[in-house]
């Protein structure tokens, strides 16, 4: 029989923290969060925001600075759609906090649950009655001497692209698998992807859906002018290099955030 991916967690939770990550747009996720987070501090339980989402909902005494967020967190709440599942994952990848989201969006591809289940899911939390879903990452390093990237290391929970920034132009990337040279794409862009990003942007370069717990890198170009345009599938273990080359920068977006624009 296949391991399976879900992790059982039977530990009763007496005082638990939480942190809630709210979408800055939707009223409803405001008055959702705004309700569970008064039943949760009057059961005794601590409950903190980022800055920004504290603000938003009138608790700025619990805005917390993004490392003040993790320490003891024993659970993150999306509310939202999956933009909001993303930067939430963002905040607590690196100190494997598990996430629970809540759809409040369009299509929740990432959200777990709807808002009237809410409650009975963190009732369940709280009991150590449920499951803990493991979902692959992406370790990513950015090497730019020139400068043009905002960050130099970052976990991604879909994808990494490097696309291009002038219409009508494709750029040209340069790709190493384990070390050893592949081949140059000439292409809009080239989406490197988990099976958790494959419903995302490259499923829209028609890229294969890939069942979301498997571990596997989803390399896919967009729009590609060549010949050679399928998606690789490649082992989840892979080291993947793209060197942008050419004439033209290509922008780094992770998971939907733009971390700048590469030189060649």
């Amino acid at each position: 029989m296949p391991r399976s991916r879900c992790t059982a967690r039977r530990r009763r939770l007496i005082m638990a923290a939480f942190a809630f990550v709210v979408h800055p747009l939707r009223e409803e996720a405001a008055s959702v969060a705004l309700d569970t987070i008064a039943w949760l501090i009057n059961d005794g339980h601590r409950v903190v925001l980022p800055v920004e989402d504290a603000a938003l909902l009138g608790r700025s005494d619990l805005g917390v600075s993004d490392a003040e967020l993790v320490q003891g967190l024993d659970l993150a709440v999306s509310l939202g759609g999956d933009g909001t599942m993303l930067r939430t994952v963002a905040l607590v990848a690196r100190h494997e906090v598990p996430v629970l989201g809540v759809n409040l969006g369009t299509l929740g591809y990432l959200t777990d649950i709807e808002p009237d289940g809410l409650r009975p899911a963190l009732e369940r939390v709280l009991a150590g009655e449920h499951l803990i879903e493991e979902r692959m990452l992406l370790d990513i390093e950015i090497d730019a001497p020139s400068g043009g990237a905002t960050e130099t290391a970052v976990l991604a929970l879909n994808e990494a692209v490097l696309e291009k920034t002038a219409a009508g132009h494709t750029i040209r990337l340069d790709v190493a698998l384990d070390g050893a040279y592949f081949t140059p794409y000439a292409a809009d862009g080239l989406i490197v992807a988990t099976a958790t990003g494959s419903t995302a942007y490259a499923f829209s370069a028609r890229g294969p859906i890939v069942e979301p717990t498997h571990r596997a890198l989803l390399l896919t170009p967009v729009s590609p002018h060549m010949l050679f345009d399928r998606t690789l599938i490649l082992d989840d273990d892979s080291d993947v290099c793209l060197t942008v080359s050419g004439n033209r920068e290509a922008a780094l977006v992770v998971d939907g955030r733009h971390l700048g624009d590469l030189q060649p």
